[in-house]
């Protein structure tokens, strides 16, 4: 198997610090984490551009306003009823358990906390986990499409594997670092955009092909 630590030191070389996630605040990261689901990431600014543009970029905001409002605020996503709602739930979670501030929740242990994520209507592991890790800055590994792509047709992991079974070879791999955990996730998807595409890859051209 491949050493986990030298991917991720070739991927860096490659592409250099990611800046990732982008957000002023830990709400407008979880937000970008639940919106960005099925859509790239452009659309999603466009969204988040549209709330802070009403002064809505705010757990009570949103808490208080309408999910047509909402909806339409959020468009740019596509599938902007749904992703209301989810929202919505989350808020109400933050709001409920945390009085809306993040940083409340930031207090919370990683396994109570994902728990509770989880529980939240649309809210899967990959979403919980970005939350976590970017908006939160606890070290989780999130696995998404772009990473289960890359170990798999390098060999590291079949495809079909479970979400937790791919997040437990980072975690039993590496040392459980927020910063490392943050520019890895991050260099992986920018591999699978860039070199590892899920139709036509490049792998002429991949920086991994040794």
């Amino acid at each position: 198997m491949k050493n986990l630590r030298k991917i991720y030191h070739k991927l860096y070389q490659t592409f250099g610090p990611q800046h990732w996630w982008p957000g002023k605040t830990p709400l407008e990261i979880a937000i970008g984490a639940i919106l960005t689901q099925n859509t790239n990431w452009g659309n999603v600014e466009k969204a988040i551009d549209n709330l802070k543009k009403q002064n809505a970029l705010s757990a009570r905001v949103i808490h208080k306003m309408p999910v047509r409002l909402l909806s339409e605020l959020i468009r740019p996503t596509g599938y902007f009823n749904i992703k209301a709602k989810r929202l919505k739930s989350f808020i109400d979670f933050l709001m409920n358990d945390y009085h809306g501030s993040m940083k409340r929740m930031k207090n919370e242990d990683i396994h109570s906390l994902k728990k509770k994520l989880l529980s939240i209507n649309g809210i899967g592991p990959e979403t919980a986990d970005s939350i976590i890790l970017y908006a939160l800055e606890k070290p989780v590994f999130v696995i998404d499409a772009y990473t289960k792509r890359v170990l798999s047709r390098h060999g590291i992991m079949n495809h079909e594997k479970s979400y937790d079974e791919f997040q437990e070879l980072f975690h039993s791999s590496l040392k459980k670092d927020m910063k490392l955990f943050n520019e890895y996730h991050a260099l992986f998807v920018n591999l699978g955009k860039t070199f590892c595409k899920k139709k036509k890859p490049l792998c002429e051209l991949c920086p991994l092909k040794l």
